[in-house]
């Protein structure tokens, strides 16, 4: 049976769902399902009351819920290209990562957003790479934009070297996320009444480090959370 609104004939055949995810599945319901069976059943009963709002790249080697270790309901967790948070814009376009935040921060109340960048982003290299775009809409390179007018500062704060330099635009692009926060009245005023904390971190993938930006610095963050001598960073 269609859907409301539903054209069949622009439908794709749909297909069972890859083995990998069903294998993936069916440890889930005899692993994490089976041990925290009670919790799912008092959230699929109840409603979400997360504490923390992460807004993360879609790569799919930094997922916030494994980083973080988080329980069922602990995180609400938004992800997108080179995890962006954009300005305030109240027009009628669709804005994904803004309604996201606003159900966050007005529904559900979250105390805390963390804006979560990593090492080795496609989209930070998409926006100062050479590389072309991958369709004629190059909705990848639209979406980046705003991360080429950080380019110029990163690079004279660098230099050349390539890797310093994406690693600063991941960096300097968590911070201007953290920036655009604040455009959005509702954040700014929980912000301003000690009811929200905004916090920058970023994940570098290979050594699975953590750092987080503190007081206009970025720290690396310690097993047991606390600031910690600044390591050599893995970047192959």
């Amino acid at each position: 049976m269609w859907g409301v609104g539903t054209i069949p004939s622009m439908v794709p055949a749909q297909h069972a769902l890859p083995e990998a995810l069903l294998s993936g599945y069916r440890r889930f319901r005899e692993g994490r399902y089976a041990v925290e069976r009670e919790r799912y059943r008092e959230l699929g009963e109840g409603s979400q009351r997360p504490g923390s709002m992460v807004i993360a790249c879609s790569d799919s080697r930094s997922a916030p819920d494994a980083i973080f270790d988080a329980r069922p309901g602990e995180l609400f967790v938004v992800r997108n290209v080179a995890a962006l948070v954009p300005v305030y814009a109240p027009d009628r376009g669709a804005h994904g990562a803004s309604a996201a935040l606003e159900y966050a921060v007005l529904a559900l109340g979250v105390r805390s957003i963390v804006v979560l960048g990593h090492g080795r982003c496609g989209g930070i290299a998409a926006a100062h790479g050479e590389a072309e775009a991958l369709s004629a809409t190059d909705f990848i390179g639209t979406w980046v934009a705003g991360i080429r007018e950080l380019v110029p500062a990163a690079a004279a704060a660098v230099g050349d070297d390539p890797v310093a330099l994406q690693l600063a635009l991941e960096r300097a692009s968590v911070e201007r996320s953290i920036a655009n926060l604040a455009t959005f009245p509702w954040v700014r005023s929980r912000v301003a009444a000690g009811e929200l904390q905004l916090h920058g971190a970023w994940f570098e993938i290979a050594r699975g480090e953590l750092h987080a930006f503190r007081d206009g610095r970025w720290e690396p963050v310690d097993g047991d959370g606390s600031p910690g001598a600044e390591p050599g960073l893995s970047r192959g």
